[in-house]
């Protein structure tokens, strides 16, 4: 998140508070593909022998 936080601040003129609306934003979205995943692979057989 550092890193994207410094690559955004260097190639946009923003505010500190616009970088951290970004980074929440990214915190969110990322949440919500993690319980996308979980909800996506419920009841699916998980175990070694799937892959």
């Amino acid at each position: 998140m550092a890193a994207i936080a410094r690559v955004l601040s260097r190639r946009l003129p923003a505010s500190q508070a616009d970088i951290e609306t970004l980074k929440t934003i990214g915190m969110f979205c990322g949440a919500g593909l993690l319980v996308s995943l979980m909800l996506a692979s419920y009841g699916l057989d998980l175990s070694p022998g799937f892959f």
